[in-house]
């Protein structure tokens, strides 16, 4: 069995994962949603790291005291208490969604993750801001060139139904709006990305072939250059937890 600990993208709701965490389940493996303190101007990426962290601890996973450095943790994630009662059982497998890749390569490296999974995440570079990452990596040009190629006006309004929603099932669209916009604190943008380097976890690129927001061929351009990784892609737009949680639940769960 493997834990999946389900980092959510700007706005840090759980509930991102709603549609997701009963897939997984039904593939006998476990789950946890992640709420992070995004609306809290306080709150930068130590705080989200800590957040995620204390959601694995109450689960029964154990943060490690070091970084984790190559050969370490070669069984996966730490067991708490050595396997004894009440400890988490199986591998943990870190999913970082969106902006949630800021956070996801901390946290896995606090508790000694067997997997960290990127998902139509940003991939930051040591010393970068999540704010620079924008311009750094190109996306405002690529999304205006899925725009162009897709026939939509670049220059338009942004209308999340547009970006983020369009294959999203109109029920799920529904409860999303009826909750409201998701506040998101600017504060995680304005730190600099503090690892030296990439954390010495496996790393996997998952890439939603119809986003719009994050286009899949600038994600995998991203990827090859930061991380020298393939994506896998898989159908589905941004939120592709929301709108195809069956698929996403099976590429998490296939063989690496």
């Amino acid at each position: 069995m493997t834990t999946f600990l389900l980092i959510p993208g700007a706005g840090g709701a759980a509930w991102y994962w709603h549609r997701l965490v009963p897939e997984l389940r039904r593939r006998g493996h476990e789950a946890i949603a992640v709420d992070l303190p995004a609306a809290d101007d306080s709150a930068g990426l130590a705080e989200y790291t800590a957040a995620a962290v204390r959601a694995a601890e109450e689960a029964g996973w154990a943060a490690q005291e070091a970084p984790r450095t190559a050969g370490s943790a070669a069984n996966g994630g730490t067991r708490a208490a050595n396997g004894g009662a009440g400890a988490a059982a199986g591998d943990l497998v870190v999913v970082g969604q969106s902006m949630g890749g800021l956070t996801a390569p901390m946290v896995g490296t606090r508790l000694g993750a067997a997997r960290i999974v990127l998902l139509n995440a940003m991939i930051p570079a040591p010393g970068e801001t999540g704010g620079a990452w924008w311009v750094n990596t190109g996306q405002e040009e690529a999304r205006r060139a899925c725009d162009v190629d897709e026939g939509r006006d670049p220059d338009g309004p942004f209308d999340p139904l547009v970006y983020f929603f369009h294959d999203v099932p109109d029920d799920v669209v529904t409860e999303a709006m009826a909750a409201g916009d998701p506040a998101q604190s600017g504060a995680p943008f304005g730190e600099p990305w503090p690892l030296a380097a990439w954390p010495d976890v496996p790393t996997e690129v998952l890439v939603a072939r119809e986003d719009r927001f994050f286009p899949a061929g600038f994600q995998a351009r991203v990827a090859r250059e930061r991380l020298g990784v393939t994506p896998r892609v898989l159908p589905g737009g941004h939120l592709v937890a929301l709108s195809r949680p069956a698929e996403l639940a099976d590429a998490l769960t296939a063989p690496s």
